[in-house]
């Protein structure tokens, strides 16, 4: 009888953790760093989500854009830690795929945020923004600001061989209407017009780097694109600096409330909005609903893409900083 009791006791108290684990779904959430203003308003979504649904919620980061091997070790972390679903923002599309299937096989649900692995379907679905169709939106709208002037452009990427920078950089040159790439290839068109091309990682003192060697090269540059807005900021230092920062549009990829700002106050011409906190509360909510359903996602969902503009341009479909405000980041 006391054998039994043993028994009985170790199996109430297995149920109540499996209660509790039911109750409380374990869901990872590992963006490329902690410090770029589009991932810290990510974490903040998922945050936000994982309360109101009663998840809990485990981040990390790599230290770096590029840092895969932080990204790794992060979701081996967070599966020890009993996470069935991750949800990631790839910094090397490549090389996260291996932990990626390792994790697959262990009945965890990898959904990929903003960045898609290469290739996509190695994850189980892919919340993000059409990012080829944001560099077109950038544009065409660049090509209608320069009001028939010859583009000298300089380009401030993310760096080589990322799906996300070349989606954004040959639809930029595809909305201009110039020699580019379809949005499956990850290499970077290069056509005549463009005479710089710089690795930014998306980070504001190397695109202000970057800027400053663009202009050495070619003094002329009258167009600038952007992967992102702290690049675009960096740009913008370097264009004042040179005295070059009337002579000179810039269009970038983001919307965020700074990103805004500077679109209001002119020293970005146009940028396409994206919405990480809209794509990190899908992500948890598919988490939870995986937890209790065992029903997985898959596929890809477009979490949606907004011209923003100080100034309309004819032609081309955008709103204004107004706009832009109340929705940036995705926060209504």
């Amino acid at each position: 009888m006391k054998r039994l009791s043993t028994l009985g006791i170790a199996a109430a108290l297995a149920c109540m953790a499996s209660s509790s684990m039911a109750a409380e779904p374990v869901i990872g959430l590992i963006t490329k760093t902690e410090t770029n203003p589009f991932f810290v308003k990510m974490k903040e979504g998922a945050q936000a989500e994982a309360k109101k649904l009663g998840a809990k919620l485990l981040s990390g980061a790599g230290k770096t854009d590029g840092d895969n091997a932080g990204q790794v070790t992060a979701m081996e972390n967070m599966i020890a830690a009993g996470a069935k679903t991750i949800l990631i923002t790839p910094s090397d599309s490549k090389a996260i795929i291996p932990a990626i299937k390792k994790a697959r096989d262990k009945g965890v649900m990898v959904i990929a945020l903003d960045s898609p692995t290469d290739p996509v379907d190695a994850t189980d679905a892919l919340f993000a923004t059409d990012n080829y169709k944001a560099g077109v939106l950038i544009g065409q709208y660049a090509k209608a600001a320069l009001g028939g002037k010859a583009p000298v452009i300089a380009t401030l990427d993310l760096f080589p061989g990322h799906p996300v920078g070349a989606q954004r950089h040959n639809g930029f040159l595809q909305g201009y209407g110039l020699q580019s790439f379809d949005a499956k290839n990850n290499e970077l068109a290069k056509p005549a017009e463009v005479v710089c091309m710089a690795d930014s990682f998306g980070d504001r003192a190397k695109g202000q780097t970057g800027m400053e060697n663009c202009l050495q090269k070619n003094p002329n540059i009258n167009l600038v694109y952007t992967i992102n807005e702290p690049a675009a900021a960096g740009a913008y230092n370097a264009l004042k600096a040179a005295g070059k920062d009337k002579d000179v549009v810039i269009v970038s990829v983001d919307g965020g409330c700074d990103g805004v700002k500077d679109v209001a106050g002119g020293k970005i011409a146009a940028t396409s909005q994206q919405y990480p906190l809209k794509m990190a509360a899908m992500g948890v909510a598919a988490g939870v609903e995986y937890a209790k359903t065992g029903k997985k996602v898959s596929g890809y969902v477009d979490t949606g893409v907004t011209l923003i503009a100080a100034k309309p341009v004819a032609g081309v479909d955008s709103k204004d900083t107004k706009v832009g405000v109340d929705l940036c980041w995705g926060k209504k």
